[in-house]
């Protein structure tokens, strides 16, 4: 959002000199028509001034005679995403950014096509035999298998770099020396990637107390090298920041249908009937946000998966994220064949 909007906003009754003077100092090429309580009436461009110009309209006449009274708006809440998607169909520069009517803000193309930069190491897990899909894991690991033309493991890399990570660290265990021979430093992809070695399988959890004493005071992201997900990444570390977690787990809502009549009784009698009841539950995704705290409390070589690890930690802050994009865990054979056509429809980063 533009950081100078509010220099763009001008009365219905100032001069189309005054407003082009306005345009000309902030070099967003717009000015924004608005009453005495900041709702928005109208916009004006340089371009709608060029053309009064034309018709030979005064400079000293109000702007309101000028101005266009149906711009394109987006309300407050509108993703980044589909601002975008509004300025590449309307052919738009910028959108005024409305709360109930009130301008509350712009948003410009520049802004909206900016990557954020962020420095939290990111650790991804990748050491598992993959033994449910054997015979395709027999002499690749997991996280090679191709999903699209893209290992596994790719995909989740770029949908990171994508969201503005750059300092990675991925976790082997079985045929690391492929996973070292593809990705390398990560330099192919302008990222870093360093590598932490598990000579015995020791958890998700286990597997942080692997990680160097030199990481940045950041917390770290954690995710399963074979989920695929269009998780917000950068709102996952937004909810974990804001609140001052200790730990963030993303949740998935599952739904599970009970294929029979569910009987409630009190001793004899029944007092209740309910066919084949729907049960939900929040479900771990295997993607995390750990504190530092956390980290440095991992015993070298201890032996812990996540949910075990942050049980210890249930007194302190322990946050869920709840999240409704897609997610898929690659772990059966089903899983696998499903992704291979979910890859083409569902927008993966593909660069």
């Amino acid at each position: 959002m533009s950081h100078n909007w509010k220099n763009i906003l001008v009365s219905s009754t100032a001069t189309i000199q005054e407003v082009l003077k306005v345009i000309d100092s902030e070099a967003l090429q717009l000015a924004l028509v608005v009453d005495t309580d900041n709702r928005l009436l109208g916009t004006v461009t340089d371009g709608d001034i060029r053309r009064a110009l034309i018709n030979a309209v005064p400079l000293s006449h109000q702007i309101s005679e000028i101005m266009f009274t149906t711009p394109t708006v987006v309300n407050v809440d509108t993703s980044k995403e589909k601002i975008l998607e509004l300025m590449n169909v309307k052919q738009l520069h910028s959108i005024p950014i409305l709360d109930d009517g009130i301008v509350v803000g712009l948003e410009t193309i520049h802004h909206v096509t900016q990557k954020n930069k962020y420095d939290n190491p990111v650790f991804l897990m990748a050491g598992g035999f993959g033994t449910r899909l054997k015979p395709l894991t027999d002499n690749c690991p997991k996280p090679l298998l191709k999903v699209g033309d893209k290992p596994i493991l790719e995909t989740v890399l770029l949908s990171f770099i994508k969201s503005g990570f750059h300092n990675f660290y991925i976790s082997t265990h079985y045929l690391p020396e492929m996973i070292q021979e593809y990705f390398g430093d990560g330099s192919k992809w302008g990222i870093s990637i360093n590598y932490v070695h598990e000579e015995q399988p020791l958890g998700t959890g286990g597997a942080l107390g692997l990680l160097p004493n030199n990481l940045p005071e950041l917390p770290v992201i954690m995710m399963n090298g074979d989920v695929l997900t269009k998780v917000d990444l950068e709102a996952l570390l937004v909810f974990h920041n804001e609140n001052n977690a200790d730990a963030t787990m993303c949740v998935r809502e599952y739904e599970y249908q009970v294929p029979f009549g569910v009987i409630e009784s009190e001793g004899k009698t029944i007092k209740s009937m309910v066919e084949k009841p729907i049960q939900r539950f929040h479900v771990n995704a295997g993607i995390y946000v750990v504190s530092r705290k956390i980290i440095e409390e991992v015993n070298n070589n201890e032996v812990v998966d996540m949910p075990t690890l942050l049980e210890r930690y249930l007194d302190n802050k322990v946050l869920m994220f709840p999240f409704h994009e897609y997610w898929l865990d690659i772990g059966r054979m089903d899983d696998f064949k499903r992704a291979q056509s979910d890859i083409y429809t569902l927008g993966f980063v593909s660069e």
